[in-house]
């Protein structure tokens, strides 16, 4: 983005250019073109759908409606078109589009951009180029048949038409009906020139020279400054007086405003406005504000896992995910039954960029301009606070400077607005990071209980799981809420991942809404969403069973994935189920010397785990090894190496690719043993960093990733990293030490404490 208006206006005219409309079902990935011509060329340019338009001067422009926020979406999802489309890759270029209908549905979460747009956008692809064959056989005299398209040309024998040329000449009018566009067939994977092959990122240069736009950085003509004053609790707080005489003596103040929401989100609110964000923050410093009421004032960490022990152990809390066999008879005649009680605890998302927004009419139109991954979802929030039509709302679209879920959510938007509306003035709203952080949706606390039979040799008789969290879902997009398997309502995305891959004679999967996290906070998503809590207490669990008969873990694991029944997967995302898990899991054995784990030095172990995470609809299959260094005296843990193998399919940017399971992979380390906080009086422990400390750099393991080569279906890679590192650190732990964790973050206090038991 640029700060130039000029510069908007243009990219509103690529926007513009064709005039076809196109709208994607996001959430099902498909494309429906509806009776929209495809192939249509005009004046200025040839828009076959509208997700790329082709000029006269052969640049081809990619239009992305992901949200960037560091993976280099619109490198992949170029490429993806660009694929099909026969284009050379010199000659593309994108741009991040704002809000409009014709985008369809708009959200970027759960690793879905590539998976979820992966069809819809080959096919833009693919017929776009077989218009401008036809086109270009019609040009050069010649049939259509007899062509071929590489490199941004229609060619035949020795003669060639670019692209450019075609559109430049108007040529191209072939038009698609509905059936026909499902009915093209995709080039075999043998075929491809962009895809699984290495490029840079288009959007590297900007991020390295600064010239990159991030909600942070954006002004416009006549903005003041604003930053919140906060509450004393996320919710019910009210204001019952406020005195800004030693807010007035600070230059740059202009006034307060005390936010009347239409929405509720923000409940016993004030915003101070003034000349420079600076003079803001010191104004609310000097801002003297009483308020009453509030719910969760006296709520605390304890409090909600004991409410969440509790809903675990009562088996008629909850909802059913998934129900096999009958567990419960099963359970009820085992001499033996296997069981433990896994928790998590709060983690904050802090972000690098704190919540920000920023707002102003133009004429009838309000404009956003603030980092988003959920523009479908913030629209209707925001419109509803300024209470006017949706239409005439508009979010312009800027970098992300950290999402990890916090803006899947841009609940920060709304007091922005509220102020922008009031003082009649464009209004940019920054939060300090204390700010930010009490307002966070953080990923709730959870509990597990896990409790399973198995046979003389190991096999899993019964596997009965139940959770007990907050639901991210229920509270800002109930109508995402699934049918439990006998009744009542489940959030998914608050249990994924407990419905693992390893076969069992029976199972049960059993979600539970713990109301008190709801009294207190508003839960949200974190990169990795339930598998990041769900998949601590079934691979944690799993060790354990395999060291209580004698077997070693990995060879246990293995033992396990049979690749039948409902984990045999299906067709297109889940080819060969379990069968890819148990080649991940051979490969990471072998590639981080697990056979030679006895030998190594006292106080040092090696752990292992298996996931296919995001979800079993879209399963990104990776085997993690961690090996770690235990102080026996102090507790402290020394993360020394991971290895992870990992089949995501194609890799539409392979460099894209590993820089993400890299990130995904810390990110996880950093929740097991540096992260997370603890909620008192309402509100989280650590509002800094100085007292939230995610990893640092010379705490940075040896990261040794390898990619299994294949053509699959591509799935999701940007939070499936995530996920079998914190179970691999702590089955890592028990190998070095003999301490079993069933709680993280792993603190040396909890080591400390292990030991002695």
């Amino acid at each position: 983005m640029t700060q130039d208006s000029n510069f908007l206006m243009t990219r509103r005219w690529f926007l513009a250019l064709a005039g076809a409309g196109v709208t994607t079902g996001l959430m099902g990935g498909g494309l429906a073109f509806g009776q929209v011509p495809v192939g249509r060329s005009m004046g200025e340019g040839f828009q076959p759908t509208v997700w790329y338009a082709i000029g006269p001067d052969g640049k081809i422009t990619m239009h992305i409606h992901m949200a960037e926020m560091g993976q280099h979406v619109g490198t992949a999802l170029s490429r993806v078109i660009a694929e099909e489309l026969e284009a050379d890759w010199d000659d593309v270029e994108f741009v991040h589009v704002d809000t409009d209908p014709k985008w369809g549905y708009m959200v970027t979460g759960g690793s879905w951009s590539v998976n979820h747009n992966f069809f819809a956008f080959s096919r833009a692809g693919a017929a776009g180029r077989m218009a401008l064959i036809d086109a270009g056989a019609r040009e050069m005299g010649v049939p259509a048949a007899e062509c071929m398209a590489r490199a941004s040309k229609v060619i035949h024998g020795e003669q060639s038409i670019s692209y450019g040329e075609l559109v430049a000449r108007a040529a191209v009018n072939r038009e698609f009906t509905d059936d026909e566009l499902k009915a093209i067939k995709l080039k075999p994977a043998s075929e491809r020139r962009l895809l699984n092959r290495d490029t840079v990122a288009r959007d590297v240069p900007a991020k390295v020279d600064g010239s990159a736009i991030y909600g942070i950085d954006r002004t416009v003509k006549g903005m003041v400054y604003a930053r919140p004053v906060m509450p004393p609790v996320r919710f019910g707080s009210k204001v019952k007086n406020w005195d800004d005489s030693a807010a007035k003596k600070i230059p740059g103040y202009i006034q307060t405003v005390e936010l009347k929401d239409p929405t509720d989100t923000c409940q016993g609110w004030l915003v101070v406005v003034a000349k420079s964000w600076t003079a803001a923050s010191k104004a609310v410093d000097a801002l003297k504000v009483t308020w009453e009421g509030g719910s969760g004032r006296n709520m605390s960490e304890a409090d909600l896992l004991a409410e969440g022990e509790r809903l675990v152990n009562d088996k008629a809390a909850g909802a059913l995910f998934m129900l096999e066999g009958e567990p419960d008879a099963v359970l009820d005649a085992a001499e033996k039954v296997h069981e433990g009680i896994y928790q998590t605890h709060t983690v904050l998302h802090m972000q690098l960029e704190p919540g920000n927004a920023l707002v102003w009419q133009d004429g009838d139109t309000w404009r956003v301009h603030a980092g988003n991954q959920w523009q479908s979802l913030t629209l209707p929030l925001v419109a509803k606070a300024l209470e006017i039509d949706q239409a005439n709302l508009v979010f312009e679209t800027s970098y992300l400077g950290g999402g990890f879920g916090r803006r899947l959510f841009c609940d920060f938007v709304v007091p922005a607005a509220l102020t922008a509306k009031a003082i009649g003035r464009p209004i940019k709203m920054v939060m300090a990071r204390p700010d930010d952080t009490r307002f966070d949706c953080p990923r709730s606390p959870t509990v597990h209980k896990v409790r399973s039979v198995t046979d003389k040799n190991g096999a899993l008789q019964a596997y009965d799981h139940a959770c007990a969290s907050g639901w991210a879902t229920a509270p800002i997009a109930p109508d995402f809420l699934a049918e439990g398997v006998k009744g009542g309502k489940i959030d998914p995305f608050s249990i994924s991942g407990a419905d693992h891959w390893y076969t069992a004679e029976s199972m049960r999967v059993r979600a539970v809404k713990n109301e008190k996290v709801h009294e207190t906070f508003l839960p949200g998503n974190l990169r990795s969403v339930a598998p990041g809590f769900t998949l601590w207490a079934v691979e944690t669990h799993i060790d354990e069973i395999a060291n209580k008969l004698g077997q070693d873990p990995a060879a246990f694991r293995r033992s396990l994935l049979n690749a039948t029944g409902r984990n045999a997967g299906e067709a297109p995302h889940a080819v060969g189920g379990a069968a890819r898990l148990r080649e991940v899991l051979d490969r990471v054995v072998k590639k981080s010397g697990w056979a030679e784990r006895k030998n190594l030095p006292e106080g040092t172990g090696m752990g292992i785990s298996l996931t296919a995470g995001q979800e079993r609809g879209m399963p990104t299959w990776i085997a993690t090894v961690a090996q770690v260094r235990v102080d026996r005296g102090t507790g402290e843990i020394t993360l020394q190496h991971i290895w992870a193998s990992i089949d995501a399919g194609t890799l539409a940017h392979p460099d894209g690719a590993l820089a993400q399971a890299e990130g995904a992979i810390l990110w996880g380390a950093s929740m097991a043993i540096h992260e997370g906080t603890e909620i008192e009086n309402g509100l989280p422990r650590d509002r800094n960093l100085d007292t939230y400390t995610p990893m640092r750099m010379h705490q940075v393991p040896e990261l040794d990733i390898e990619f299994v080569a294949n053509d699959h279906m591509p799935v999701g890679l940007g939070e499936p990293g995530v996920i079998g590192v914190a179970p691999a650190i702590g089955n890592a732990i028990f190998h070095a030490t003999g301490a079993r964790l069933r709680t993280i973050p792993m603190r040396p206090q909890n080591i400390l404490k292990a030991l002695e038991a």
